[in-house]
């Protein structure tokens, strides 16, 4: 390579991915499972959005964060929220704001269909119980031009992110991802092998906007 060929690479417009443990969840998640499973019964029908209902997927009704049993996990959303708002320089006279959360409980042989979630500026998954094998979720690159025209790398060599173009998060117990909500993404098919409602990859899930703070 000629020493006197200089290479600058910058990078922009990258696609965020917000990821946040919480620790000590284990009562937080007891309690959301309890509530969960209790709406469940409340809701048998519930709702069909990207889940697969025909196969037992359930999804709840979007407006749980108006409950008190989601309270704690709404905090810790809120607290995160706040983290980003700082981060991306938001303006300090509007916050980001949780308009709808639902609940979904996939057992074994259920996923998400890839879908986005319109209307607002951020989305966001919460793991209550993800048993090993529960279905990984697919962000997807959003853009299409790559995805039709690939140039080719270098086989079994790992590609540089930056050329990435879909990524996987293992789903995890106490887990929160956040990402844009124009983001298409999908969730495998859960193939987990517990027992009864063990086997169930349970989440909690919300669309964020952002709203004047005197509207909050």
């Amino acid at each position: 390579m000629n020493a006197n060929v200089s290479l600058v690479r910058t990078n922009y417009f990258p696609t965020m991915v917000f990821q946040h443990d919480i620790g000590n969840h284990g009562d937080l998640n007891n309690s959301l499972l309890t509530s969960i499973y209790n709406e469940r019964e409340r809701d048998r029908s519930g709702v069909n959005k990207s889940n697969t209902p025909q196969l037992g997927s359930w999804h709840s009704h979007t407006g749980l964060h108006k409950s008190p049993a989601y309270a704690e996990l709404l905090t810790h959303v809120n607290s995160v929220t706040s983290l980003m708002s700082r981060e991306l320089g938001y303006a300090n006279d509007y916050t980001l704001k949780v308009t709808t959360m639902w609940s979904i409980i996939n057992p074994p042989g259920n996923g998400n269909r890839a879908h986005i979630h319109p209307g607002c500026i951020w989305s966001g998954v919460y793991y209550v119980q993800a048993p090993e094998g529960a279905g990984e979720i697919e962000f997807v690159d959003p853009r299409t031009a790559l995805l039709m025209n690939q140039p080719k790398y270098i086989a079994k060599k790992k590609r540089p992110r930056d050329c990435w173009t879909k990524v996987n998060y293992k789903p995890m117990a106490g887990r929160m991802l956040i990402f844009p909500s124009w983001l298409y993404h999908g969730v495998d098919p859960n193939m987990a092998k517990e027992s009864g409602q063990k086997a169930d990859r349970v989440i909690m899930s919300f669309n964020i906007s952002q709203v004047k703070r005197a509207e909050a």
